[in-house]
């Protein structure tokens, strides 16, 4: 290529709402590995990532925390970014839409807009989830609410988030206005959505059932872009939000020039299947709008599920990357992400999968590859790699084929962005290399002089196709990548538009001792730990109460109930109460129990209220049927005040003011 091509390559725009996990990572692992590919195939790339930091939410979580939102953005930002700089992601920009020059071109992008009357006021009343930033009619709700009289009183998104009744004054976008120029296009660009199938289900679920001009502004929340004509609007999240592709750009700016180049180049943008409805009909028909060209591929990926279902914090099947990173390295965590999530479907994370691949595929089929060929060299050449030499043994040709056949595979689903089919491939390539070595017995080559120049073949055909292979996965492996060219002593330029088997170099050398580029895993201690991890993150779960199940402890041997029906326990108002003379003990009470004259109760609590004067006014719980006895010679004690000790404290029980003395308990 002797000019390069522009390619412009867009993750979405990530809501900063809490961390992000492993769904997050994929879509930005994606968008880097494809971005390095084109790299290495010679275009002129730009890479784009960022937050979507305005709405209610992120208004709510800010208060929750007592802080502002710009705060809080501030921080989520810092976290994202270096979550990025731990994947190695190698974005080109880092847009927010806090951005003050993002912020600008919103505002007069819907001013612009409203004056051609592509926006017009109105009233929106809907219902609406805050978590999902989207309005939902009554049949789209997953699950409805309603009272007893039947009316609708909330319900439940497709998201699994409440929803709330919302009736305000609202901008509206005229979408309905440009339907039948979207679905024109739709059928002039087949392959505009990917994977297939997705187009039809936009055009069936949402365009022919008539395409309703989208509510595009909220007065009801003010941390956002605001109407320059009417500021008590705020601009709704889908207009603000998707202009992010075009703004970080310089599109309506001073400085356009990468907007030129690289809007009028090739632009990929890439999703997740939630929100391809914004990007297949909202974003479209915006550029329709702006007289702007539509991009020329908009991928929609699935999702990685656990084996229970979505990701839930609550389920404890959350899984991060960076504890992923930190326990087995950078390179199989974005190969595992690369491989294993099907085109057009969800995957299924399990931490068996995840260490399986890593044993099996990395280091069982890639890595002792690597060591038996630096190994091999060293033994039989003393390091030095043979030259290249096509067809010297029966397995070569057939090598090569192979090689070929699978570096057009490669090529070909890389730029169908299939990277399962795309490492896939890669693969092939290896099992063939290992199949290769046990074809040609080396080992057995070296014991004859005479087939000195097959062995030298072999050793050399084993460099070729390993360096082939280093090539292929240096878009989704870097660190692997490097490791391999730097083991068979090859330099670290790569070069995917001319690669090919026979483009070894001359004279290199393989290091004297290789390293092993991923160790086995214990299987069983490896999962126990990412199953751990993912528990570690579940709130505790309260235990099902189950009343007959428990074990009661007593202080004293249990009685029927026929045996507490026995007591009478009333409320009694204490009138007066006094030390007894002659005891350390006693409190002299008076108290008024509904017997229609006040009785008298002693009770030995005089340490626990050294002041007994504080107890009067108090309502107590006395049992009113015990026996009257005679204490001290001279008191008669009429009944018994209830306490509770504790610790060695005494509280005599109360009861509240408002029941009225005589009351009986029980």
């Amino acid at each position: 290529m002797t000019e390069k091509q522009p390619f412009y390559i867009t993750t979405p725009i990530y809501y900063p709402s809490g961390k992000l996990h492993i769904g997050s990572a994929y879509t930005t692992v994606a968008c880097d590995v494809l971005a390095r590919y084109k790299r290495l195939m010679g275009y002129d790339v730009f890479y784009l990532t960022g937050l979507d930091e305005h709405g209610q939410k992120i208004q709510q979580k800010a208060e929750e925390a007592g802080i502002t939102p710009q705060k809080y953005v501030d921080g989520m930002a810092e976290e994202v970014k270096e979550l990025w700089e731990l994947l190695d992601i190698s974005y080109d920009q880092f847009i927010r839409t806090t951005d003050d020059y993002h912020e600008k071109v919103v505002a007069d992008v819907f001013e612009r807009l409203l004056a051609q009357d592509d926006i017009y006021l109105g009233e929106y009343s809907g219902w609406y989830s805050v978590s999902d930033e989207e309005f939902f009619t009554e049949s789209q709700l997953e699950e409805v609410f309603r009272d007893e009289t039947g009316k609708v009183i909330g319900g439940i998104a497709p998201s699994g988030h409440e929803v709330e009744w919302v009736s305000e004054e609202s901008y509206f976008l005229r979408l309905g206005k440009y339907a039948d120029r979207l679905v024109e296009f739709f059928h002039a660009h087949p392959d505009f959505i990917q994977p297939d199938g997705r187009m039809n289900e936009i055009i069936k679920n949402f365009i022919e059932p008539g395409l309703e001009d989208l509510a595009v502004s909220r007065t009801s929340f003010t941390w956002g872009v605001k109407v320059p004509s009417n500021p008590k609007h705020v601009v709704y999240v889908w207009i603000d939000a998707l202009l992010n592709y075009a703004t970080a750009l310089g599109y309506g700016q001073d400085d356009y020039a990468n907007f030129d180049k690289f809007w009028n180049g090739t632009v990929f943008h890439m999703v997740g299947k939630d929100i391809l409805r914004f990007h297949s009909i909202y974003w479209p028909i915006m550029l329709m709008m702006l007289d702007l060209k539509l991009p020329e591929r908009l991928i929609a990926h699935g999702w990685f599920v656990m084996k229970d279902g979505k990701m839930s914090k609550s389920k404890g099947n959350v899984v991060y990357p960076e504890m992923l990173v930190k326990r087995f390295g950078l390179d199989p965590l974005r190969y595992y992400l690369m491989r294993s999530l099907p085109v057009g479907s969800d995957g299924t994370f399990t931490p068996e999968d995840y260490v399986g691949r890593i044993n099996y595929e990395l280091a069982n089929d890639l890595g002792n590859l690597l060591n038996r060929t630096v190994a091999m060299i060293n033994k039989y050449f003393e390091g030095e790699v043979p030259v290249y030499v096509e067809n010297v043994t029966d397995f070569d040709a057939d090598l090569a084929a192979v090689v070929a056949d699978n570096l057009a595979q490669y090529h070909k689903q890389m730029n169908a962005v299939d990277y399962p089919r795309a490492l896939e491939a890669v693969w092939n390539i290896i099992s063939r290399t290992n199949k290769y070595i046990d074809e040609t017995a080396p080992w057995v080559l070296a014991k004859d002089e005479a087939k000195r120049d097959d062995l030298a073949a072999v050793m050399a055909h084993l460099a070729a196709s390993l360096r082939v292979v280093a090539h292929l996965i240096q878009p989704f492996m870097m660190t692997t990548s490097n490791a391999i060219m730097e083991q068979l002593g090859l330099g670290a330029d790569f070069d995917l538009e001319n690669l090919n088997l026979a483009g070894l170099p001359t004279g290199i050398k393989v290091v004297a001792k290789g390293t092993p580029i991923f160790p086995r895993l214990d299987m069983d201690e490896e999962i126990a730990y990412i199953k751990e991890q993912m528990e570690s993150g579940k709130p505790a779960i309260k235990k099902e109460w189950k009343p007959e199940e428990i074990e009661l402890t007593l202080n004293r041997k249990e009685i029927k109930f026929d045996d507490f029906d026995k007591l009478e326990i009333r409320v009694a108002e204490v009138k007066e109460v006094s030390k007894v003379e002659g005891s350390d003990k006693l409190l002299q009470f008076r108290l008024d129990a509904g017997d229609g004259e006040d009785r008298q109760i002693l009770s030995g609590i005089a340490k626990y209220y050294p002041n007994e004067q504080e107890l009067v006014g108090k309502k107590v719980q006395i049992v009113a049927n015990l026996k009257p006895r005679k204490m001290m010679k001279k008191y008669v004690s009429q009944g018994m005040i209830l306490s509770a000790e504790h610790d060695g404290k005494l509280t005599l029980l109360t009861v509240d003011p408002a029941v009225p003395n005589g009351s009986v308990i029980g």
